[in-house]
């Protein structure tokens, strides 16, 4: 057996000439070969959006409160808010309707009552004013689908003030928003 005596700087340099040679038969190796590793084509998918039509009618103002003493003409400016969103191309319009023919006190015992027609209403920012109680009242239309999110809408209301006992009167309005077709 021989001994082989090699200098410190001999004994780096074959240290690291083995070492690129292994790490060169490693990527040999990995790489099947020196051929380039890729994963066999997995095809295409194809991306669908099925959008439906949709009108919806959102934030109503549950209630709203009209006071003044009996002559008095008052108007509640924005009483009403609402937010309708649509995506229909030709727009879409809101109507305002009531099934009450009049305006109910809240005490018992109380006979007086509002005829409906008493409380009139406009789109806000409108010049007339429609009274309620003869079939529905368009309050907005448009020809053109809503803003994305929406479009923020308003109503008026007033009434002159009729002579009536003192009581709060009462009815319920139904708002409806229909497509345009």
């Amino acid at each position: 057996m021989t001994t082989e005596i090699f200098t410190a700087k001999e004994r780096t340099a074959r240290l690291v000439g083995r070492s690129f040679a292994g790490a060169a038969a490693v990527a040999l190796f990995a790489t099947g070969m020196g051929a380039v590793a890729s994963a066999a084509p997995g095809g295409d998918t194809v991306a669908n959006v099925g959008v439906t039509a949709g009108l919806t009618m959102t934030g109503l103002t549950p209630s709203f409160t009209l006071t003044g003493a009996p002559g008095a003409t008052v108007a509640g400016l924005g009483a009403v808010i609402f937010n309708v969103e649509t995506n229909n191309p030709t727009g879409y319009s809101v109507t305002v309707d009531t099934a009450a023919a009049t305006l109910a006190p809240a005490t018992v015992g109380n006979t007086d009552s509002i005829p409906i027609a008493a409380l009139t209403v406009r789109e806000t920012g409108t010049g007339t004013y429609s009274p309620l109680g003869s079939g529905a009242v368009q309050v907005h239309t448009q020809g053109t689908r809503s803003a994305n999110g929406g479009d923020a809408l308003s109503n008026d209301y007033q009434m002159r003030m009729p002579v009536v006992a003192v009581d709060t009167y009462t009815a319920t309005l139904n708002y409806l928003a229909t497509s345009t077709l």
